[in-house]
């Protein structure tokens, strides 16, 4: 009796003692996941300033996510997509950035894109507070120019069920607008697509009813010096914006490309959320050939922040050259 009232006492203290050990892996655990998460989001400038010309543009951080390249860019082997990230010091899972611009023209404030709000988690839709931050309130936006639907992109437009810019007009083209917007495509659309035009719906059109939305096409100025510039395939009416100023440009790419690292030295290569990924690839390599010949300056909405800067061709590939990036940058 005393020896099995022992050998229960033994098992007991062994129990506890794993008990203990397990609460105590799990504490560790719990702060390196802390630790972890909190060298994820540690503080990042959330703006950019420059001039082009007489013309003021502020690069606006709306903050980045993370994108498995190896399993989302298409035309392209997975251990090519890895061969390039290793090449230019990345892994295949990179933090793409999210990126908006301020343009500040003709006495108007003129946002380029918007935002993701909060459809993709806490690590992005930090575009208000990054404006605020740099003394701009979302109110005092006149206009924003969308370069396409895609809710990366106009998510930012509504937080919950309130419209973020109240006395902003959207610009988006005819061609995007009728894909996206229109009920017969909406009715057509797969049923795999049908949660993108929901979302790009709901973002867009409180906008739409509110008389706040206006459809453009291509070859006249929106604003002086602002012309858009179509460039179809990643969605089937994607714009670019021309930004002109004393002899300088800069051409605002939306999302003409997803990953430096490979897709400038493989301007072919497409990604899963091209509508079209051929008319993607050719406006691409477009883009590039045109930006490389003319030196001009380009700005891309997932480029690492704040996406400012010149690409050079080195016969079919090209590389990027970034903005120096000084202490003019502020914010959160």
């Amino acid at each position: 009796m005393n020896i099995y009232k022992s050998i229960s006492n033994r098992l007991k203290s062994a129990a506890c003692y794993k008990t203990l050990a397990a609460v105590i892996f799990f504490i560790i655990c719990a702060q390196k996941t802390i630790a972890q998460q909190a060298a994820r989001f540690l503080p990042q400038p959330g703006s950019y300033h420059m001039m082009l010309g007489q013309i003021e543009i502020v690069a606006f951080s709306d903050g980045s996510i993370p994108q498995e390249l190896d399993k989302l860019l298409t035309n392209v082997e997975p251990e090519e997509v890895r061969r390039l990230t290793k090449q230019n010091f990345q892994q295949p899972t990179v933090e793409a950035s999210v990126n908006a611009y301020l343009v500040k023209t003709g006495g108007k404030s003129i946002l380029i894109d918007a935002g993701t709000s909060e459809l993709y988690g806490p690590s992005l839709g930090h575009l208000p507070a990054n404006m605020r931050a740099a003394g701009y309130n979302p109110e005092q936006i006149d206009a924003i120019l969308i370069t396409h639907i895609h809710t990366d992109h106009t998510g930012g437009l509504i937080q919950g069920d309130k419209i973020v810019f109240p006395n902003a007009t959207v610009y988006v083209s005819k061609a995007e607008a009728d894909y996206w917007l229109n009920e017969d495509s909406f009715s057509k659309a797969p049923a795999k697509m049908k949660p993108y035009f929901e979302q790009a719906r709901m973002k867009m059109l409180p906008y739409v009813k509110a008389g706040r939305v206006k459809t453009f096409v291509y070859g006249t100025e929106l604003f002086p010096g602002i012309m858009p510039v179509a460039s179809p395939g990643h969605t089937p009416g994607h714009s670019f914006y021309q930004l002109t100023s004393q002899g300088q440009k800069i051409m605002f790419w939306g999302d003409i490309l997803h990953s430096g690292a490979v897709q400038f030295a493989r301007p072919e290569v497409t990604i899963v959320y091209d509508v079209d990924p051929g008319r993607a690839a050719s406006s691409r390599k477009k883009a590039f050939r045109e930006a490389a010949a003319n030196g001009y300056w380009i700005a891309g909405d997932h480029l690492s922040f704040p996406g400012i800067g010149h690409v050079k061709a080195y016969g079919n590939a090209y590389q990027w050259y970034p903005i120096n990036y000084t202490t003019t940058g502020s914010g959160q």
